[in-house]
Protein backbone atom coordinates (compact mmCIF):
# COMPACT_ATOMS: atom_id res chain seq x y z
CA UNK A 1 0.00 0.00 0.00
CA UNK A 2 1.03 3.37 -0.79
CA UNK A 3 0.58 6.83 0.80
CA UNK A 4 0.47 9.85 -2.11
CA UNK A 5 2.41 7.65 -4.73
CA UNK A 6 5.09 6.39 -1.62
CA UNK A 7 5.23 3.29 0.66
CA UNK A 8 4.22 3.59 3.85
CA UNK A 9 6.55 1.55 5.52
CA UNK A 10 10.15 1.55 4.14
CA UNK A 11 13.12 -0.16 5.53
CA UNK A 12 14.56 3.26 6.71
CA UNK A 13 11.42 3.69 8.70
CA UNK A 14 12.35 0.09 10.44
CA UNK A 15 14.39 0.56 13.49
CA UNK A 16 15.30 -3.21 15.68
CA UNK A 17 16.94 -1.25 18.50
CA UNK A 18 15.23 1.27 20.08
CA UNK A 19 16.26 3.26 22.55
CA UNK A 20 13.52 4.27 24.96
CA UNK A 21 12.80 3.01 28.41
CA UNK A 22 9.31 4.12 28.83
CA UNK A 23 6.36 4.36 26.52
CA UNK A 24 6.37 8.42 26.56
CA UNK A 25 9.87 8.14 25.22
CA UNK A 26 8.97 5.77 22.83
CA UNK A 27 5.97 7.23 21.46
CA UNK A 28 8.59 10.30 20.92
CA UNK A 29 10.90 8.16 19.15
CA UNK A 30 8.65 6.61 16.73
CA UNK A 31 7.45 10.16 16.56
CA UNK A 32 10.62 11.41 15.69
CA UNK A 33 11.09 8.87 13.12
CA UNK A 34 7.67 9.86 10.59
CA UNK A 35 8.65 13.52 11.36
CA UNK A 36 12.30 13.12 9.53
CA UNK A 37 10.60 11.45 6.53
CA UNK A 38 8.69 13.93 5.83
CA UNK A 39 5.25 12.31 6.97
CA UNK A 40 4.12 15.00 9.84
CA UNK A 41 4.71 18.17 11.26
CA UNK A 42 6.78 18.05 14.46
CA UNK A 43 3.56 18.78 15.85
CA UNK A 44 1.92 15.32 15.12
CA UNK A 45 4.11 13.83 18.19
CA UNK A 46 2.12 16.03 20.75
CA UNK A 47 -0.85 14.83 19.31
CA UNK A 48 0.50 11.14 19.88
CA UNK A 49 0.92 11.62 22.92
CA UNK A 50 -2.05 13.52 24.09
CA UNK A 51 -3.78 10.37 22.26
CA UNK A 52 -1.88 7.98 24.89
CA UNK A 53 -3.12 10.38 27.40
CA UNK A 54 -6.53 9.92 26.80
CA UNK A 55 -6.57 5.71 25.68
CA UNK A 56 -3.78 3.45 25.53
CA UNK A 57 -2.63 2.72 22.16
CA UNK A 58 -1.66 -0.36 23.81
CA UNK A 59 -3.51 -3.23 21.87
CA UNK A 60 -1.91 -6.69 22.54
CA UNK A 61 1.17 -9.52 22.08
CA UNK A 62 3.35 -7.11 23.19
CA UNK A 63 2.28 -4.45 19.98
CA UNK A 64 1.68 -0.65 20.70
CA UNK A 65 0.41 1.27 17.89
CA UNK A 66 0.45 4.96 18.76
CA UNK A 67 -1.01 7.88 16.47
CA UNK A 68 -2.54 11.02 16.60
CA UNK A 69 -5.71 12.54 17.65
CA UNK A 70 -8.17 13.82 15.25
CA UNK A 71 -6.96 17.36 15.97
CA UNK A 72 -3.15 16.33 15.01
CA UNK A 73 -4.74 15.27 11.36
CA UNK A 74 -3.99 18.93 9.90
CA UNK A 75 0.05 18.01 10.49
CA UNK A 76 -0.01 14.92 8.29
CA UNK A 77 1.95 15.56 5.21
CA UNK A 78 1.27 11.90 4.15
CA UNK A 79 0.77 8.05 5.21
CA UNK A 80 3.26 6.64 6.79
CA UNK A 81 4.10 3.72 9.39
CA UNK A 82 7.28 3.17 11.39
CA UNK A 83 8.28 -0.04 13.29
CA UNK A 84 10.61 0.43 16.36
CA UNK A 85 11.78 -3.17 18.42
CA UNK A 86 12.95 -2.77 21.64
CA UNK A 87 15.32 -5.81 22.91
CA UNK A 88 13.70 -5.00 26.59
CA UNK A 89 9.95 -5.09 27.10
CA UNK A 90 8.42 -1.25 27.64
CA UNK A 91 5.70 -0.64 30.54
CA UNK A 92 3.12 0.69 28.88
CA UNK A 93 0.99 1.44 31.47
CA UNK A 94 0.93 -1.98 32.95
CA UNK A 95 1.71 -3.35 29.80
CA UNK A 96 4.78 -4.98 28.22
CA UNK A 97 5.32 -3.81 24.93
CA UNK A 98 8.83 -4.64 22.86
CA UNK A 99 7.06 -3.54 19.31
CA UNK A 100 5.85 0.23 18.28
CA UNK A 101 4.53 0.83 15.36
CA UNK A 102 3.64 4.92 14.86
CA UNK A 103 0.96 5.85 12.41
CA UNK A 104 0.28 8.91 10.51
CA UNK A 105 -2.73 7.87 8.07
CA UNK A 106 -3.84 10.57 5.51
CA UNK A 107 -6.99 10.32 4.02
CA UNK A 108 -8.28 7.03 6.26
CA UNK A 109 -5.78 5.35 4.86
CA UNK A 110 -4.37 4.34 8.16
CA UNK A 111 -7.75 1.77 8.79
CA UNK A 112 -6.54 0.11 6.32
CA UNK A 113 -2.82 -0.06 7.69
CA UNK A 114 -4.32 -0.83 10.97
CA UNK A 115 -5.96 -3.71 9.45
CA UNK A 116 -3.03 -5.15 7.77
CA UNK A 117 -0.05 -4.57 11.35
CA UNK A 118 -3.34 -6.32 13.35
CA UNK A 119 -3.63 -9.03 10.67
CA UNK A 120 0.49 -9.53 11.19
CA UNK A 121 0.43 -9.18 15.43
CA UNK A 122 -2.79 -11.39 15.52
CA UNK A 123 -0.70 -14.87 15.09
CA UNK A 124 1.28 -15.14 18.55
CA UNK A 125 4.57 -16.51 16.03
CA UNK A 126 4.49 -14.02 13.96
CA UNK A 127 4.32 -11.03 16.56
CA UNK A 128 6.78 -13.02 18.43
CA UNK A 129 9.01 -13.45 15.20
CA UNK A 130 8.96 -9.94 14.96
CA UNK A 131 9.82 -9.10 18.32
CA UNK A 132 12.90 -11.09 17.75
CA UNK A 133 13.98 -9.24 14.79
CA UNK A 134 17.69 -8.32 15.75
CA UNK A 135 17.92 -6.01 12.06
CA UNK A 136 16.03 -3.28 9.86
CA UNK A 137 15.99 -5.41 7.49
CA UNK A 138 14.32 -8.42 9.12
CA UNK A 139 11.65 -5.95 10.66
CA UNK A 140 10.92 -4.72 7.36
CA UNK A 141 10.65 -8.05 5.66
CA UNK A 142 8.33 -9.34 8.62
CA UNK A 143 6.10 -5.99 8.66
CA UNK A 144 6.75 -4.50 5.19
CA UNK A 145 3.78 -6.97 3.94
CA UNK A 146 1.69 -3.77 4.73
CA UNK A 147 2.89 -1.94 1.32
CA UNK A 148 1.05 -4.50 -0.39
CA UNK A 149 -2.60 -4.51 -1.55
Amino acid sequence: MTGGGVDVLTRELCVADGRATTYEEAVREAGALLVGAGAVAPGYVEGMLERERTMTTFMGNGLAIPHGTLDATPSIHRSAVCVVRYADPIDWKGSPVRVVVGIAGAGGEHLEVLSRIALVFADPDQADAVARATTADELYALVGRVNTT
